[in-house]
């Protein structure tokens, strides 16, 4: 369910996603400031998504407030996607971090394209094979 909130967010708000893991009860992402918006009005805009599907379960995924954090340099975005990646692994939810379906860690580590666009060197090569740096190109 976040994962095609969290999609249908990049797209209308116009950010990107550089990665990302989804927790039992929160959250992980590395995105872009979105071009038009604020960050939290794209994070707003995923909330009730998943909320709404959510109350059929009876489970609490929302807290009411996000943490941010602001990532300056290249060095930093990937100490933080390393952290995302193995958040599974440190809470003992899997042994290995391409284990844990629900994260941007295969998309690095195999190219693997997911229900989330990420936008990474290999994301940016696959586009640039067509032509087009807005189309991400599935592999057959």
């Amino acid at each position: 369910m976040f994962e095609q909130a969290l999609e249908q967010a990049r797209v209308k708000y116009e950010f990107f996603v550089y990665g990302y893991v989804v927790m039992p009860e929160h959250v992980h992402l590395l995105v872009s400031e979105p071009e038009c918006y604020t960050l939290a009005t794209a994070i707003k805009a995923i909330k009730p998504s998943v909320a709404r599907r959510q109350v059929k379960t009876g489970k609490h995924f929302w807290q009411g407030r996000y943490y941010d954090f602001n990532v300056g340099t290249p060095q930093k975005r990937v100490e933080k996607l390393k952290y995302i990646h193995r958040n599974p692994v440190h809470r003992g939810l899997v042994e290995r971090p391409e284990h844990w379906p629900w994260s941007s860690y295969r998309h690095y580590a195999t190219g693997e394209v997911g229900t989330v666009q990420i936008d990474s060197p290999v994301a940016a090569w696959k586009r640039r094979q067509v032509g087009n740096q807005n189309i991400l190109v599935l592999p057959e």
